[in-house]
């Protein structure tokens, strides 16, 4: 029997808290939804039960928000954490992406897009808004990866080469083969969890799937790496 998500969503305004817990409870499988309203609630509720996904917005009572992401993402280091904010701040965005938050969605997005969103964090992956892709001031490593991602989202002319993996990111790929957590590929390459999740995120629209396990069989598929170093 496939396990239910266990989500926590926060937020101090009911009617987008009742509005988010209705998406989620239409999209996925009886999810298990715990649904609380300032940072306050939320600790509580980290104290209480295990879960597989936070959505929380920025400002809300209790806390500084930039401090609650942080303690929130010591708290549970392998849980991904997306902010849903009316802030759209680059700064900002910057600030929560190095504290280890995997998304940033505008509450101005459509259902689609949140959904879209969701699903490439929970495959390893991090969300940033495609506005402020160019805008970020990040390492050049973390910029590049950025840049393709800018690139990755634009229309594309029919006729465009495939575009093509880096040597980091085949490196990431044979991690995610060995079924090593993000936590654990950046250790071994010694890079940040935030930027392994970015290369995830260009990984999975460059090879054109949806998760971890499809990337691998892609990967494989075009020579990026071997079936031995995926486990076939």
């Amino acid at each position: 029997m496939e396990k239910r998500m266990n989500i926590l969503i926060a937020d101090d305004h009911e009617l987008f808290l009742q509005g988010l817990q209705f998406v989620l409870q239409s999209h996925f499988d009886k999810p298990d939804i715990t649904a609380v309203k300032n940072y306050n609630e939320l600790f509580e509720a980290l104290q209480k039960n295990n879960f597989d996904l936070i959505m929380t917005d920025l400002a809300m009572p209790g806390a500084n928000p930039l401090d609650a992401l942080s303690k929130i993402h010591t708290l549970l280091k392998d849980t991904p954490i997306i902010v849903i904010s009316a802030v759209f701040d680059r700064e900002i965005v910057q600030k929560t992406i190095e504290i280890g938050v995997a998304g940033y969605i505008p509450k101005s997005s459509s259902n689609d897009l949140m959904l879209s969103a969701i699903h490439l964090v929970l495959a390893g992956g991090v969300y940033i808004p495609k506005e402020l892709l160019d805008e970020a001031t990040v390492s050049s490593e973390l910029s590049q990866e950025f840049q393709k991602l800018k690139d990755l989202s634009a229309p594309q002319p029919p006729k465009t080469k495939d575009k093509k993996l880096t040597p980091r990111q085949i490196d990431v790929i044979r991690g995610i083969a060995k079924g090593l957590p993000n936590k654990l590929i950046a250790y071994e390459l010694g890079l940040t969890e935030g930027t392994v999740k970015v290369h995830m995120t260009v990984i999975l629209k460059t090879l054109g799937v949806l998760n971890r396990t499809a990337a691998v069989m892609e990967a494989v598929k075009k020579g990026y790496i071997s079936k031995e170093e995926a486990g076939l």
